[in-house]
């Protein structure tokens, strides 16, 4: 795979049982490209280490007085330095290449998972952790990726070159070979605590870009609330602490380092002490302890390798196991041993029922359900949709009698569409922003007329080069209009798809009561004939609907219209109304008295549709 092949057509399905075997699984896929990379890391390593042969024949003809072994010599470091040149080109070549295609390949993965899981991912792994795995930790992956093979290629060719020295000079050849083991296992006592100072940096470095997200995610609240100063310390105090494990992290490499160079000094002090020896007994030539001295000194070169895999990995593993556990995350599969499970044979339709709650939204219907928690408002919506975030075990939601998270992903979306309570815009053209995959049953104008986006229009036409409101730039989330505007924006955005089933998480929560009403109005009509479920406590959406739900404690506890259960369920009315217990007591006993606690509740949803 070359990179101007990216992205891949199937990124294959990863192994995540844990880091090191996602690691394996990705160095298994690049195998192409590591051989690739080896080959040319093996050409420029026997190269460099070719050079201390010419040396030493060199000086050996000097010695020698031999003209024919000095052209010898310099040709030998001639086609060295050319093969240095072109091995240390192509290694680098292919190297990043494998750097940057593993890390295509991993972002993918996330991406695909991502578009799985949608709005569930973040219901169960923290944004920050997300952010952090899709940034820095692809980088870490990479980077190991990247190393294994110039560090397969140091290997063999330390491994090479002491086979040779012992046969090129055996007496200083044994030395080496007993001396380059240590060199290059003498760190291993320290690997250990180095590999659990760089998790600590890493897993506290996470911990800080959370912090980050998630405090510059929620900024309008905490300036509305004045909590800027408070989650300022946070940061400052997760970034000490990421501070200081870096700098104990660093610490432990630094020594690692050192001792790298020590060992080889040592070596070499052992090589040229007893090589004056053998040179002083002659029973070597000077140009032979030329030749072993440089290259046990050239030696360090490739072993500096076995270094950076060391730390490649230390680095990586961490950030494989967080990678591995985001994408071992399943669409959550419900079921029971009474639910038949199986593939639907045609489109999916008809009513929408939840076993787990006993909610029923009957096909072609406007049921808007109520719930006093918004936390279970939001996880229900999701389960309706075919994904569930709560534990498995629960039965799964049916429509038209076929469990939703038994089916393909594709179908279950193009049949039922979530708009949770916070639904991001995506930046581009108002026009980019409603072409998403649509029945074409539905236009953009008609959307937008009923979603009540005539002044965001207005507003989009001002801001526009050719006063075009569907050519008007919409920054990113929607951040240059009001919390209302996105709100209709996003709501005219779900209409447009027109799906089977449509379900509205607080679509109007930022919304005066005015434009509610005539949203509400809106919404009937263009979704005639379709099946729409509204989460709301609003009093003007739900008189709009054709049956309501009451659902409390997770079990539907009520069904009616909007009027009745204002009369007959005091749960229904502590949550539409806000009445508190006294209050609702002393509504009671007027409305036994009068019948006006009722009255005047309806007369006033009357008012403000007269006024919409």
């Amino acid at each position: 795979m070359q990179i101007r092949d990216l992205p891949y057509v199937d990124p294959g399905q990863p192994d995540v049982r844990s880091g090191p075997r996602f690691l394996l699984w990705l160095g298994r896929h690049q195998l192409r490209g590591q051989l690739r990379s080896l080959s040319w890391g093996m050409l420029h390593f026997m190269s460099v280490m070719a050079l201390p042969y010419g040396v030493g024949h060199a000086v050996q003809a000097v010695v020698d007085r031999s003209g024919s072994g000095l052209a010898l010599a310099g040709g030998v470091l001639a086609l060295a330095a050319v093969c240095i040149a072109l091995g240390d080109t192509m290694l680098h070549r292919t190297a990043v290449t494998n750097w940057i295609t593993a890390a295509a390949r991993v972002q993918q993965l996330l991406i695909r998972k991502t578009s799985e899981l949608g709005a569930a991912l973040t219901r169960r792994v923290a944004a920050g952790e997300v952010v952090a795995v899709s940034t820095g930790d692809v980088e870490k992956i990479g980077w190991f990726v990247e190393a294994v093979s110039r560090f397969l290629a140091a290997a063999l060719t330390v491994v090479a070159v002491c086979i040779g020295l012992v046969i090129y000079q055996p007496a200083l050849g044994v030395l080496v070979a007993v001396g380059v083991p240590i060199l290059a296992l003498g760190v291993l006592p320290l690997l250990p605590r180095a590999t659990r100072l760089a998790d600590v940096q890493r897993e506290k470095a996470g911990r800080a870009t959370e912090l980050a997200s998630d405090t510059v995610a929620g900024l309008r609240v905490l300036r509305g609330i004045g909590g800027e100063e408070l989650f300022l310390k946070r940061y400052r105090r997760a970034s000490q602490d990421v501070r200081t494990a870096a700098v104990r992290s660093a610490r432990m490499w630094s020594l690692i380092s050192a001792v790298q160079v020590l060992l080889p000094g040592l070596l070499l002090i052992s090589v040229v002490w007893y090589g004056l020896g053998l040179v002083g007994d002659s029973r070597i030539a000077l140009g032979e302890l030329v030749t072993v001295y440089s290259a046990v000194m050239l030696l360090s070169y490739p072993l500096r390798h076995f270094e950076e895999i060391a730390m490649a990995y230390s680095f990586s593993r961490p950030s494989a196991r967080r990678a591995a556990r985001v994408l071992a995350l399943e669409r959550g599969s419900g079921g029971h041993p009474t639910q038949a499970a199986g593939l639907a044979d045609g489109p999916l339709t008809g009513d929408l029922y939840d076993p787990a709650t006993g909610l029923l939204a009957p096909a072609g219907t406007l049921t808007a359900v109520v719930c006093g928690d918004p936390d279970a408002a939001g996880r229900l919506a999701e389960r309706l949709g075919g994904h569930p975030t709560e534990p498995e075990g629960l039965p799964s939601v049916l429509l038209g009698g076929v469990a939703l998270d038994q089916q393909p992903l594709a179908a279950t979306r193009g049949a039922v569409l979530v708009q949770d309570k916070d639904p991001v815009l995506l930046s581009g053209t108002l026009a980019e922003l409603l072409d998403v995959p649509a029945s074409a049953a539905v236009t953009a104008d008609q959307a937008l007329t009923a979603a009540e986006c005539g002044d965001v229009l207005d507003a989009l036409a001002q801001a526009s080069l050719d006063n075009d409101p569907m050519a008007a730039v919409i920054t990113e989330r929607g951040r240059s209009l009001s919390g209302g505007q996105r709100q209709r924006l996003a709501l005219a955005r779900s209409l447009v798809t027109d799906p089977e089933v449509l379900v509205l998480d607080e679509p109007t929560s930022a919304v005066d009561s005015h434009t509610e009403a005539r949203i509400a109005e809106g919404v009937r009509k263009l979704r005639a004939g379709r099946t729409t479920v509204l989460f709301t406590s609003s009093p003007l959406l739900l008189d709009r609907a054709d049956r309501v739900v009451l659902v409390h404690e997770g079990e539907v506890v009520a069904v009616g219209v909007h009027r009745e259960l204002l009369r007959t369920e005091p749960r229904y009315r502590t949550v539409v109304t806000r009445e508190t217990e006294a209050e609702q007591h002393l509504v009671g006993a007027q409305r036994g008295a009068t019948g006006a606690g009722f009255d005047q509740t309806t007369a006033d949803i009357d008012d403000i549709e007269e006024k919409a």
